[in-house]
């Protein structure tokens, strides 16, 4: 990071849902985390606490507050909820498999497994509608985050991973180089120096992470 303290954002999936387990487009849909998703978020909010977040964000839907509310309980923040942190609108095409989509809508399903950021899921959202929206929430949330502060967002792997490469400044035909995340898996973008016109600038410092960097031990000898 360059010199002097600056704000970071932890973007965290929620944890694991059963339509997770049975490999079935999620999108908007309201599906609850189980079992193993509750235990993944306790198991990773003790993580990310030691990170001494300043504010938490979450989209609106079961499985992501269920999430953020286990952060909540380690570190006693209060948990802001915005639906433009929601997963993708995915249509015709939520509660399916991806082989059920791939004979319903070939072309369409295969547009968008290519990363054509044009397409919409299920005829609902592109990939350039979540990126702006998710940016718009983002956005929000950093208005309550002091200049070295960090701000955990609970959203969802689709969302996340093009937020990311929104926020990065991504050419479109680079998104589809970021892979998304697994359940309770979290990335990290850390501020840079704005740019000249003000705009805010960010790298990515982790991607896809389930454990925090262990100190370096120097041994003389």
């Amino acid at each position: 990071m360059e010199a002097g303290s600056r704000r970071r954002i932890v973007f965290w999936r929620h944890g694991r849902t059963d339509w997770n387990a049975a490999g079935r487009f999620q999108g908007q849909t309201d599906i609850p985390l189980n079992k193993e998703g509750h235990r993944q978020a306790v198991q990773a909010a003790r993580r990310l606490a030691s990170l001494g977040p300043s504010a938490i964000v979450s989209s609106d839907l079961a499985r992501t507050r269920s999430t953020a509310e286990a952060l909540a309980s380690v570190t006693g923040l209060p948990v802001a909820i915005d639906p433009d942190l929601r997963e993708t609108n995915a249509g015709q095409w939520q509660g399916h498999t991806f082989d059920a989509i791939r004979t319903m809508d070939p072309h369409g399903l295969h547009l968008w497994e290519e990363g054509d950021v044009h397409t919409a899921a299920g005829g609902a959202e592109t990939r350039l509608d979540v990126a702006a929206r998710f940016h718009r929430g983002v956005d929000r949330a950093l208005g309550a985050v002091p200049a070295d502060g960090t701000l955990v967002v609970v959203s969802h792997g689709g969302a996340i991973r093009v937020g990311l490469a929104h926020l990065l400044g991504l050419p479109h035909t680079l998104w589809g180089a970021l892979s998304g995340l697994s359940n309770c898996s979290w990335s990290i973008l850390e501020e840079r120096r704005p740019a000249a016109d003000g705009t805010l600038r960010w790298r990515l410092g982790e991607h896809n992470a389930g454990t925090l960097p262990a100190p370096v031990a120097v041994v003389e000898g």
